[in-house]
């Protein structure tokens, strides 16, 4: 409003000195109020680059759900089917059972089990269940616990993934003490030299902790039949080896 007033002074003033017409000072106020009012253009800014997922990534991972702690989708446990190899069951870190998978212990295992604790029992030695059968949802429990104390790497090489226990499976148990130093026990040595002799093998074999991807469990007994069990073990092989997928 103040440059309007200014601009009509202005001009009044050109008038009464010059004797300027008034069309000729309606001209030139015409042309300041146009250069005065002229619309400013907005210019729109360079598209910056935003996060280092690329949109292709993002939409993966909102199809996926949230990821599990083997980093597959929890979906992926939904839909996902066991894997036998000669017949045979074969859980590890690449093969794995549906959440669904499993409801308690093998009945022809737990029975063997219990063949081989009273075997034990009369040879002086004691090897009780510490642990049977796992649900994915314990395991998944069981495992966090473990990360939450030693860390994903650490827990990592003595704690399966929920999926990808063989403790889901029914087939395998803890037995005696769940510890490094059960292996030099009495029970322990009975335990490796016997346990073919009930369908049993040492599943996770010291040595072979490149091939299983968990260190030595001298405990983790998995049940395989005795003809199979003997065979594995007559083998000096692991599981994965014997069966030709490590």
């Amino acid at each position: 409003m103040i440059k309007a007033l200014l601009l009509s002074s202005v001009v009044g003033a050109l008038t009464m000195v010059s004797g300027c017409s008034t069309s000729i000072a309606g001209q030139w106020l015409q042309q300041q109020s146009v250069e005065a009012y002229e619309p400013v253009v907005e210019t729109t800014p360079e598209p910056q680059e935003t996060s280092s997922i690329g949109s292709k990534e993002m939409d993966v991972l909102v199809e996926q759900g949230p990821l599990s702690p083997s980093g597959k989708s929890y979906g992926y446990y939904d839909s996902v089917e066991p894997t036998y190899v000669d017949g045979v069951l074969l859980v590890n870190k690449d093969y794995a059972l549906p959440r669904s998978y499993g409801s308690g212990e093998d009945p022809e295992a737990y029975q063997a089990l219990q063949k081989l604790q009273s075997a034990a029992w009369n040879a002086g030695y004691s090897l009780p269940m510490m642990s049977g059968f796992r649900s994915f949802d314990y395991q998944e429990e069981l495992y966090n616990d473990y990360v939450a104390v030693d860390g994903v790497e650490k827990a990592d090489t003595y704690s399966a993934w929920p999926g990808h226990s063989e403790h889901q499976t029914g087939l395998a148990f803890d037995v005696g003490w769940v510890n490094l130093q059960f292996a030099y026990t009495g029970a322990g040595k009975w335990l490796a030299a016997h346990a073919h002799e009930y369908g049993f093998i040492i599943r996770y074999p010291k040595g072979k902790e490149n091939v299983t991807g968990y260190q030595y469990e001298p405990w983790h007994i998995r049940y395989l039949g005795t003809e199979l069990a003997e065979k594995v073990y007559e083998s000096g092989l692991c599981l994965e080896e014997y069966l030709g997928v490590a």
